[in-house]
């Protein structure tokens, strides 16, 4: 069994408590001859003999310890492992810092935010209630089991156990930790080692890459390709697709984990039975490779697959997939990675509360997994902080059977939560479209989770911008495409979406694979999304005739 960094790090620790100081493996800073032999601190002597006893640091650093500059300016100068990992101490704006300052200098009174994905509005009344309830109880006051609260894992293990269709033992195969986001970075940990390689599905939730990057891993990303509905038409939505050649050909003795995001951000997308069983195939192919499978999204499936969409026949060439839809009954639409035969002791399933219960600041997430896998986490766990919020997992798992009782007139809050989506977006759909923005259509393409990615050609986005206060031809800026519409959009209308191009890497960048496709989020409450809606519909009144727009193009380009 092999073993990422961090864990054999602690494990060679561990063992060398036993031995003596003279052989005990050094976690200290060893130092080095000009030959990179390892020199005895006691006496100066090179001996390389005992440098496999050293966990050496990397050559990048060694150069920046050699450096005496001390100049203060010098901010790379002495940086840690971690941070040299991602690139070194960052100078530039992020695409959240840039777009927030943006939103602050226009004002947050004057926007209709679409832009990060958290809803806007409380969480349901019978969560707040188990909060207040576990609040009120002196024993949630304290430090609990490091893996997981006992009532919590066990409420868990009970879901999945259905989720999966097999036993989860509570206390060997889940794991709870702060959010989803430190489910993925403890996963990754125990599966990496410095040079091994991860797949990443492009586009991409934007935090896997630099996750990957601090476990020491090296990202490979794997393009959807976009299929659109009408060829013909450079404004039509349309399908991402995964094709089996381009995994394929991606993977290697190096893969140690692809990650799966369904449903999908940013782009809505849920994973085909077919798709789902190309991966588990390619995976059969690498025993070390493990499947990491963010499934946050599973109970906002607001476009279920149809049995069509699984695109299987009976011939030889093209069999079934042996994948049911809606193997799970506790969650209609979405399939677990998990659940395919054999995946099982692959596949570590990451999810959370936050979204399914609007509550991103709760923090509770958790994998579900083999023991082999969740064992390792459970020995970093401490390591990086003691528990999560014994407060918090108390009230989630007093909240999680509640919400499969009946709930505001709906068989349960799941099915609450689903059709609240289901209306957000076909509310903020109607108007992106009215306003040529080309979204999927929900009738032949499954889509869940609370993003659309939607495509704006370069025609529509040019008339788009030419109802702003200063009319310009932006077919010669040095910006990005969907970075200036998203720019435009908010200090002109009012209304904050992301560019895609974070969600993809610079080579694809580059390639101008972004340029048509911003981010628009509708986990916001019926008044921002009416709010927006209606700046929208001004944006349509206003569009100038293509007769209007060529004579001002005429114009502009005289005055340059």
């Amino acid at each position: 069994m092999k073993l990422g960094y961090a864990l054999s790090c602690l494990l060679l620790l561990s063992s060398d408590e036993k031995k003596s100081p003279t052989t005990a493996t050094a976690f200290v800073l060893p130092r080095y001859n000009n030959n990179n032999n390892l020199v005895n601190r006691a006496n100066g002597d090179s001996d390389s003999s005992r440098s496999n006893n050293v966990v050496r640091p990397s050559s990048s650093l060694l150069s920046l310890l050699d450096d005496d500059d001390d100049d203060d300016d010098n901010s790379n100068s002495n940086i840690g492992e971690a941070t040299e990992r991602l690139g070194g101490i960052q100078q530039g704006p992020t695409v959240w810092t840039e777009f927030g300052r943006m939103a602050e200098e226009v004002g947050a009174d004057q926007i209709a935010n679409l832009g990060q994905g958290f809803p806007d509005w409380a969480p349901p009344k019978f969560a707040v209630d188990s909060l207040v309830e576990a609040a009120t109880d002196p024993k949630q006051h304290q430090y609990t089991r490091p893996e997981g609260h006992p009532s919590l894992v066990r409420e868990l293990a009970k879901r999945y156990s259905i989720h999966l269709d097999r036993d989860i033992d509570p206390m060997n195969e889940v794991a709870v930790t702060v959010g989803a986001s430190q489910a993925l970075y403890m996963t990754l940990q125990t599966v990496l080692k410095p040079g091994d390689e991860v797949i990443l599905f492009e586009p991409f939730f934007d935090l896997y890459v630099n996750q990957i990057k601090l476990a020491g891993g090296t990202p490979v990303y794997v393009p959807l390709r976009f299929v659109p509905y009408d060829s013909d038409d450079s404004s039509s939505s349309g399908n991402w697709v995964l094709d089996a050649d381009a995994l394929n050909s991606r993977m290697s003795p190096r893969t140690k984990a692809i990650i799966l995001n369904s449903p999908h951000n940013p782009t809505g997308k849920i994973f085909t039975a077919n798709e789902m069983d190309i991966i588990a195939e390619s995976v059969g192919y690498h025993n070390d490779c493990v499947v990491i499978s963010d499934e946050v999204y599973k109970y906002i499936v607001h476009a279920p697959p149809k049995d069509d969409d699984n695109e299987c026949s009976d011939s030889e060439e093209k069999p079934c997939s042996s994948l049911h839809l809606g193997e799970s009954p506790i969650c209609d639409g979405h399939i677990h990675f998990a659940s395919l035969p054999g995946m099982y002791d692959r596949t570590m399933t990451i999810s959370s509360a936050g979204k399914t219960f609007s509550a991103t600041g709760w923090q509770v997430g958790w994998c579900i997994g083999p023991s082999r896998l969740v064992k390792r986490v459970h020995q970093l766990l401490p390591y990086v902080q003691f528990c999560a919020s014994t407060l918090v997992q108390d009230a989630l798992a007093k909240s999680l059977p509640k919400a499969d009782l009946p709930y505001e007139g709906y068989k349960s809050y799941y099915h609450y939560l689903k059709e609240t989506y289901l209306k957000k977006r076909n509310m903020l759909g109607k108007a992106l479209t009215e306003a040529g923005f080309g979204i999927p259509d929900y009738d032949r393409t499954p889509g869940g989770g609370f993003f659309i990615l939607a495509r704006v050609d370069q025609d529509t986005a040019q008339r788009i911008m030419m109802t702003g206060s200063d009319k310009k031809d932006t077919t010669s800026s040095d910006k990005r495409r969907d970075w200036e519409l998203c720019e435009f959009l908010l200090k002109e209308k009012g209304i904050l979406c992301i560019p895609s191009s974070p969600f993809f890497s610079k080579e694809r960048v580059d390639e101008g694979a972004s340029d048509e496709f911003i981010r628009i989020a509708f986990c916001k409450t019926d008044e921002t999304i009416e709010n927006a809606a209606t700046k929208f519909q001004e944006i349509l009144k206003s569009l100038p005739k293509k007769e209007e727009e060529s004579r001002l193009l005429v114009e502009e380009k005289a005055e340059n």
